[in-house]
Parts: structure tokens; C-alpha cells; sequence
């Protein structure tokens, strides 16, 4: 069944009212082989919401036997090995850095002291100043020629790069809450405030309309026109070049706000979140909403009952609604299969109709979209393809950035439809999850198992999170429930449980990928623990470890050396413009080094070391 005949069904009925819609508590790992069905092994899948014309893949990559491999074990407390990459100058500077970054003064006015510095100093020695302490630490350069000696060092070590190039708007607060209100409120809602059926967790709110609010790890991009967006896409094109030219099988980052207009992540994230509502219904009518997520199915005899019964249609037009797509050859339909049915591309506002919750029919999301805000929504979709096509050409993976509880459904959606398209042959775009949401876990698993259902390579890059603050916040003044893990160690629990998940799945199926991108050490420890039960060897390259430049060498170099798969996430640009780049790298290291001393002992250690040993000119040999 198209969605589009679905809607239509549905916008018929006169269905009785869906309150008390809710997402099942339970999470648990399927118990049930899925199929692989034949037909999607006989056709390439078409991306259902992204246009785009079959391209030719990086290459063709073997699965690797799970042969026993050596157990390997690394000391991160060896400073020679950690710090060998580095001169004496530079653990000098590191020191100094984030030392610095202690004093909450020099954190908190950090932007004021630097125009303060660049008034007194003038451009050129403020220029210097930086390149000698925060530029230098935790930026490569101004241009991808300028960043080529530091990424090639690196790799000698062991260690390749995510390349990112970081400048950002330095906007005030009123103009970012402007510019996000202009892009956030469609035409319709501006002609008729409140008119249309929308959560209020998916509207703007000038509140919060400046999304640095909070945020001291993530950029932020804010939408000026379709002109800019562009141009943002051709710095991302630069930006996989670049990684092409530096290093061999890298990774490149993008944002999808920077590629258009965010009224469509709103609405796309509302629909996406209304339909999976609506799935729980269903399930709770079929006595399965306490069940994992994974194993409610919905019997299509009695689901065929159940919207019958809400007035969609007969039972035998419905069946035939479903097997056209193939659906329900099992008897059963599951989430997987009911997120198939949002596949109507002929024109994308379709995409937006929603249950509404009030009255029970079906609606469109808005009243009315303007053709321009039709083609807004298209060119954000092209240009997305466009990018896929050239990590493709360029031999480069493609890492889609996490954003805020409010856009991610659709980032995750269209970063899903590229990865059915794209990771055929190989894993090249990686999908990015949050692990301080409660429905982390519940993401990964149902992600893991259409990878798995459709034969593509699941990509992963785990994290913590970058919008507690911002989140938090927000829910409790607009008045929804918190996104957000209860706390710290909440958070470190789903972590690992999601990795652990990845890491079983790639242990029965060697298709799936993980980058765990934490400076955390003790989960680096975990997941080289689970690595040694397994018998994964470092060299299938399918754990990969990131860290932020000029953060924790002490992780990144062992394992590198070790033979690991482990990035720098290495952003570049022009002094001037990464200051707000590097004005959250002082905040983030405030808390960084006041919660740990280690960093800084272990190059102190290091330091002493090679005094004591005669090293005071140490050169890295490489």
C-alpha cells in the first residue's frame, strides 16, 4: 500500500479518538530472524525520499571470518607512547591550555579577552597568540593545504581525521532568534497562529530560538536563504575533497540544518513521531504495548479489524493495501514495516499528514504549504543526495551530525534513506546517536534490524550528547516530557548498552559499524574488553574511536599505535572565524579538567621524563 492511498483512507474515516497514545517503556534485543526477503535482494532500494541516479560504490568489501584473534591490551598510562607524536613545545602548550581553561574568569569572558587581545595586539600577532595557544591546540589550520603536515603526522601515529571545518556565524542573540523564528514558522502558521494541529515540542519558540543556547560542543547553523545553503553545500564538498587529498579512507561531517530550511525537520520530526504513536495504538489494541518494540507485531487479521473498526475502510481493501507493498506476507506487520509506508515522494507535503490526537481523523500537519516552501523542502533533499554522491566518488564516509530532540527524527529518517541507498557495497554514511536520550537504545535496535532485514551496512557513531542543557530546559518551560536520561550515570548505562547491541550485531553479522566517539576512558576499557571476548581483531576495521584534537592524546595515540581505527574529529579554518569554535572548546575543557587532573598529570609526567632523560630537543621521527 502507497502512504498516499493509506492517508487517503484514513482522511476518510471518520476514526473515533486516539488519546492516550504511548511509547512502550520496554527495550530488548529481537529474538526473532528476520528474513531477508527476496525481492529486496532483487531490486537496489529506491531512496523514497531523496532523488538521486544510481552511482558506482567506493568498493567491494569481504566480510572477514571470525577468526580468534590475540587479546591486546593497551596502557594508557605509558606517556612515551602516548606523547611520542608530540615536541616538547607542544606539551608545553597543551599544559598551558588547559590550565587556562581552569580559571572561570578566563572562560566565562573568554570572547571579551579576545577582542580586548586583537584591539591591543593588533590582527597579525593576535593571529600569532592564538596559533601559539587555543588556535594551535585545537585547530589544524586555516585551509585544507594548511591542515595537510598535521594530518599526515597523525597518521603516522596511527591516527586519522574527521575533518570539519568549523567556522560559524558570530551572530548576537536577537538576530539568531530572529533568523530561527523566519525559518521555523511556515506561511501558514504565520497567516493563522495556532489555526493547524501541531505539538508544541515541534514549533519554534523564541526562547529558545538561539540553539547556542546551553551548547559548548556542536555548531550551530541558522538558515538565512536557499543561496546560503549552497554555499554550505559546496564547503562540505570542499570538506570531503579535502579529506579525500589528506588521508586515505576518512571521514567527513555535515549538518543537515545547514543544508535548508529547518520548518521541514520540524514537521517531518512531528509526522514521523504522530505515525509511530499510531503504531503504539494499534499494538495496545492487540494487548502487545508492554512488549520490546522489536516484537510487537500486529496481526493483520485482527489490525484489519481494528481500522476497520475506526472506520477506515473494509477489511478486504485494507489487505489488499498491504500485500501490494508486500507487507504482511508473514501475518504480521511490525514497526519496520509500518515506517514503510511513508514512502510517497510525488510531492513531499504529502509526507506531512498526522492523527490528529484531539478529534481522531487524519490531517495535514499545516493548512496549506506554499510552492515555494514545497521546493525549499526538495532542494534541502538534493542537496543532501548530492553530498552522498561525493563522499561516494571520493572515497570518503560521511559522518551526518546529531542534532536537537526536535529535528532529529527526520535527520535520522533521511540520514536512514542514505544509508539504504549508499551502504550497498560499503559502510559510507554513518548515522550519529545520542545516548543521553531515553530512546536511544530503542533507535539503534530498530535501525540494526532493517540494516539487517534489507542487507546494507549499518554506520553508527555513538556519543553522549551535546544539548542537555538546552533540552532540559526547554521541556520544563514549554511543558513536555524530558528527552533527556535521568543522569550521568543513566547515561553512561545506555552507552554501553547500546554499543554492546552494535558490537553483538557485528559479532553475528559482520555488516554493522560503530565509531565510539568519547573521551571517556573507562567505555574506551569496556569496549576493548568486549572486542578481546569476541575475538574482534582491530584490523576488520569495524570499531572505530574518535576524539576531538587536542583532547585526550593519551587515548587516541595507544590505540592508534595498537593498530585501532581511531580519528581525530579535526576542524579547520580561518582564526577569526572558528572564535566561537574555540570559545566552547575553553568552555568545554572548564569542566573537562576540573573533573579529572589526569590529562594534565600525565603531561606533566611526560614532560619530566624527558628532562630527566636528556630529551629537552625531542622531535617526533616519523
Amino acid at each position: 500500500m502507497s502512504y498516499s492511498t493509506f492517508v487517503a483512507s484514513l482522511a476518510r474515516a471518520n476514526s473515533r479518538n486516539l488519546r492516550n497514545f504511548a511509547v512502550p517503556p520496554a527495550r530488548c534485543r529481537s529474538t526473532v530472524a528476520s528474513p531477508k526477503r527476496q525481492e529486496e535482494k532483487e531490486r537496489m532500494e529506491e531512496c523514497p525520499v531523496v532523488e538521486a541516479q544510481p552511482v558506482e560504490l567506493i568498493s567491494q568489501t569481504k566480510n572477514v571470518p571470525n577468526a580468534q584473534a590475540k587479546s591486546i591490551h593497551i596502557d594508557f598510562d605509558n606517556t612515551q607512547e602516548a606523547y611520542k607524536s608530540k615536541k616538547n613545545i607542544e606539551l608545553l602548550r597543551s599544559l598551558l591550555v588547559f590550565k587556562l581553561c581552569t580559571f572561570d574568569v578566563l572562560v566565562e569572558r573568554n570572547k571579551e579577552l579576545m577582542a580586548l587581545s586583537k584591539k591591543l595586539l593588533g590582527q597579525r600577532m593576535f593571529e600569532k597568540l592564538m596559533k601559539m595557544t587555543f588556535y594551535g591546540q585545537f585547530v589544524a589550520g586555516e585551509d585544507h593545504n594548511a591542515i595537510k603536515p598535521l594530518i599526515q603526522k597523525n597518521q603516522a601515529f596511527g591516527v586519522g581525521a574527521v575533518l570539519d571545518y568549523s567556522v560559524e556565524e558570530d551572530l548576537t542573540q536577537e538576530e539568531a532568534e530572529k533568523k530561527e523564528m523566519d525559518s521555523c514558522v511556515s506561511e501558514a502558521e504565520k497567516e493563522s497562529p495556532g489555526a493547524d494541529h501541531r505539538e508544541k515540542k515541534y514549533k519554534a519558540h523564541r526562547q529558545f530560538g538561539d540553539r547556542r543556547g546551553g551548547v559548548i560542543s556542536a555548531r550551530t547553523y541558522f538558515y538565512a536563504d536557499e543561496a546560503k545553503c549552497d554555499k554550505q553545500m559546496e564547503t562540505f564538498i570542499n570538506c570531503i575533497k579535502a579529506s579525500s587529498g589528506a588521508s586515505n579512507d576518512g571521514f567527513s561531517a555535515i549538518k543537515l540544518t545547514a543544508l535548508g530550511r529547518p520548518q521541514f525537520l520540524l514537521q517531518f520530526s512531528e509526522v514521523l513521531v504522530k505515525w509511530r504513536q499510531f503504531f503504539n495504538y494499534l499494538a495496545a489494541q492487540q494487548g502487545k504495548s508492554d512488549m520490546c518494540v522489536l516484537e510487537q507485531k500486529l496481526e493483520l487479521e485482527q489490525l484489519k479489524e481494528n481500522l476497520a473498526q475506526l472506520g477506515v475502510g473494509a477489511k478486504d481493501d485494507i489487505e489488499n493495501w498491504f500485500t501490494g507493498e508486500k507487507l504482511g506476507l508473514s501475518g504480521a506487520i511490525d514497526l519496520l514495516d509500518w515506517n514503510s509506508l511513508i514512502n510517497d515522494t510525488t510531492k513531499i507535503s504529502n509526507l506531512l499528514m498526522i492523527p490528529n490526537l484531539e478529534t481522531g481523523h487524519l490531517e495535514p500537519l499545516l493548512n496549506k504549504f506554499t510552492a515555494e516552501e514545497e521546493s525549499q523542502m526538495k532542494r534541502m533533499l538534493q542537496r543532501v543526495d548530492v553530498l552522498a554522491k561525493h563522499a561516494v566518488a571520493n572515497g570518503v564516509r560521511l559522518m551526518v551530525d546529531a542534532e536537537q530532540t526536535y529535528f532529529q527524527p527526520a535527520i535520522s529518517r533521511l540520514t536512514l534513506e542514505m544509508q539504504r541507498k549508499f551502504n550497498r557495497e560499503k559502510p559510507v554514511i554513518f548515522n550519529t546517536y545520542q545516548c543521553y536520550l531515553k530512546e536511544a537504545y530503542n533507535n539503534v535496535t530498530l535501525d540494526v534490524e532493517l540494516s539487517r532485514r534489507e542487507g546494507w551496512y549499518f554506520g553508527a557513531k555513538l556519543v553522549r550528547g551535546a544539548y542537555m542543557y538546552q533540552e532540559r530546559a526547554r521541556a520544563q518551560e514549554i511543558g513536555y516530557e524530558d528527552p533527556i536520561n535521568p543522569d550521568y550515570e543513566a547515561t553512561n548505562r545506555m552507552y554501553h548498552k547500546c554499543l554492546d547491541y552494535v558490537l553483538e550485531e557485528i559479532e553475528h553479522n559482520r555488516k554493522a559499524n560503530v565509531m565510539v566517539a568519547t573521551h571517556n576512558e573507562d567505555t574506551v576499557k569496556f569496549t576493548l574488553e568486549k572486542m578481546n571476548e569476541m575475538a574482534l581483531s582491530p584490523t576488520e576495521n569495524k570499531v572505530y574511536f574518535g576524539q576531538l584534537l587536542g583532547m585526550c592524546d593519551q587515548i587516541s595515540f595507544p590505540l592508534g599505535q595498537a593498530g585501532f581505527p581511531v580519528y581525530k574529529y579535526v576542524p579547520y579554518g580561518p582564526v577569526n572565524e572558528v572564535i566561537p569554535y574555540l570559545s566552547r572548546r575553553a568552555q568545554e575543557n572548564r569542566g573537562f579538567m576540573k573533573g579529572s587532573q589526569r590529562e594534565r598529570s600525565l603531561l606533566w609526567k611526560e614532560v619530566k621524563r624527558r628532562l630527566l632523560s636528556g630529551q629537552v630537543l625531542y622531535k617526533p621521527v616519523y
